[in-house]
């Protein structure tokens, strides 16, 4: 299938997520849908849960905060003894400390950020009951998050968001684990390999060599890798390892699986809150990024590579193939990198670090406007509303009148609660560079000198803040350091959006509506839309430009061009 037509079957399915997926998500989150009751009442029992008691922003929080270092906790201590648990054919031992500690922070925080090899560093067992389990119900609470913000805004004088045991429940068992299912059963049809049997061992007989391939249960791990946007695959070689990504049509399934959820909540949010229009603004906005970032990227990659040109060495008719996988190319894998960079979902079929400079540039880029385009599964949808708060408040300023969105005041709490959890994430990324690139420890990471080295840095402290979990594959991550301050990133990166979002949803569910005048900006215009994009790229462009300014655009001014 060409480009083209890859691109048109892809928009044709996320049409189809939009308004269907979109609206059974609605449908899942007020209750509606209930054909697994008979599954869904006796786990509220196991946990001792009154799924009819809701809860106020700060029991939903601190009840999301003790499920997630529970979580940390047993995960740290699972993979720490795994060599003394079952489904373990390779006889691996326990993972060390320190990567214990990052593996774990990064799988319950949706980053699935890896420092290790999964094939030679994760047993069975680990593989299926802690990083599996973790991309099912990290997915379910980045999702049960962005709803308890839509109830903010839907409700009125009302002192509960809902309850998380009732949204984390409901999100895995009727969103996640079916639609997980039946992408599974398809990678598995189109060749992925799901065994338990341990690797399998291949001897020639003309030369007498043995060879060790690498097997395990990989194709329902990829398929909620991807739906969840998790990223964190089986094999080291993620998404380009055919036993993850076996054909065309699995490698087009994956970036319509990260790319679902995440667009059809732009629907639900839309029906929630009682007009789509709203969810159309949103989404447009979110459209016209992403295609922007795809754009540069996809045109950056179908040039020359200016390191291979520079060599004398080799034409390059099909643009830049270095780190490409051979089935599909640089612009399918321009497509794949960048939907999984605009998401949280960080899986790869081609190596990152081998794109041109500029190539980078977009997938680095488009993380650091805070992955909302459309972002990963629940934390993009919150968090491009929190851009919408701040774009309102400009607004309102503009034409000087209180600013209003969805009939709700946005006053200065609101405001203070947005702009901080907004900024957490460029002041982590920016704070842990600075030290990486000022202590012996971190520069010893990167393995390329220059600007290289120093994107190699920047990019990997982007992506776990951001919770992507994709790196620059040139960064010696497996160090005590990095293993460290990575999980800081992860956890900042995560809960420390989550916390003032869902306090944020607390003191919106307590206002009145206010009726609409003839001074209210309206957010659900072409015009909201473009303010909208204005305030994101704002905010990324003056907060990372001279950062990037340092990596891949002096990289690539160093090749004598811009492109």
């Amino acid at each position: 299938m060409g480009y083209f037509w890859t691109i048109v079957v892809l928009l044709a399915l996320l049409a189809l997520a939009w308004r269907f997926l979109g609206s059974y998500l609605a449908g899942v989150y007020e209750g509606r849908v209930t054909y697994l009751r008979f599954v869904e009442r006796p786990l509220y029992r196991l946990l001792s849960v009154d799924p009819e008691a809701e809860q106020g922003w700060t029991r939903y929080t601190g009840a999301l905060l003790v499920f997630s270092a529970v979580a940390v906790l047993l995960s740290y201590l699972l993979i720490r003894v795994q060599g003394s648990l079952p489904f373990n054919p390779q006889h691996l031992g326990a993972v060390p400390p320190a990567l214990s500690w990052n593996t774990a922070v990064s799988f319950v925080t949706n980053t699935n950020w890896q420092n290790y090899a999964g094939e030679s560093t994760m047993s069975y067992f680990s593989q299926m009951a802690v990083l599996e389990v973790q991309q099912f119900v990290s997915a379910a609470v980045g999702i049960a998050v962005a709803v308890a913000l839509i109830r903010g805004f839907a409700r009125r004088g009302s002192t509960t968001i809902g309850n998380f045991w009732v949204d984390l429940v409901r999100g895995v068992l009727y969103v996640l684990v079916p639609i997980a299912f039946l992408a599974g059963i398809v990678f598995v049809g189109q060749g992925a390999v799901q065994t338990l049997g341990g690797p399998a061992v291949v001897h020639n007989a003309l030369d007498g060599a043995t060879q060790t391939i690498a097997r395990g249960p990989v194709g329902f791990m990829e398929a909620i890798k991807q739906l969840g946007t998790n990223g964190g695959g089986f094999f080291n070689a993620n998404g380009a390892h055919p036993f993850e990504n076996p054909t065309g049509l699995t490698n087009l399934l994956s970036i319509a699986l990260l790319l679902s959820i995440p667009v059809a909540l732009t629907y639900t949010f839309g029906k929630l809150v009682g007009s789509v229009r709203q969810g159309v603004a949103v989404l447009a906005a979110m459209t016209i990024i992403f295609g922007a970032w795809l754009g540069v990227a996809s045109f950056a990659e179908s040039q020359p590579n200016p390191a291979v040109t520079a060599t004398h060495a080799v034409a390059q008719p099909q643009g830049n193939m270095v780190g490409k996988e051979a089935r599909f190319g640089p612009l399918s894998s321009s497509l794949y990198n960048v939907s999984s960079t605009q998401t949280s979902t960080g899986s790869i079929d081609g190596a990152n670090d081998s794109y041109t400079p500029m190539g980078g540039f977009a997938l680095l880029t488009g993380m650091m406007l805070g992955e909302v385009t459309p972002g990963g599964v629940g934390s993009g949808l919150y968090t491009i509303l929190l851009f919408a708060i701040i774009t309102v408040f400009i607004g309102g300023l503009m034409i000087g009148r209180t600013p209003e969105y969805l009939g709700k005041k946005i006053q200065a709490r609101e405001v203070k609660l947005a702009a901080f959890a907004v900024l957490v994430m460029p002041f982590v990324v920016l704070v842990l560079t600075a030290v990486a690139t000022s202590v012996h420890a971190g520069r010893a990471g990167p393995l390329n000198a220059g600007p290289h080295g120093f994107s190699e840095i920047l990019y990997a402290f982007t992506s776990q803040a951001n919770n992507n979990g994709s790196a620059f594959a040139g960064l010696s991550g497996n160090t005590a350091f990095y293993n460290i301050t990575g999980g800081v990133a992860m956890l900042f990166g995560r809960f420390a959006i989550i916390v003032p979002t869902l306090a944020l949803a607390g003191t919106l569910a307590a206002k009145e509506v206010v009726p609409a005048g003839l001074g209210t900006f309206r957010t659900d215009t072409p015009l909201f839309t473009g303010l909208l994009i204005g305030v994101i790229i704002i905010v990324g462009g003056l907060t990372f430009f001279p950062a990037v300014a340092l990596g891949p655009i002096v990289e690539q001014l160093s090749h004598g061009r811009l492109f």
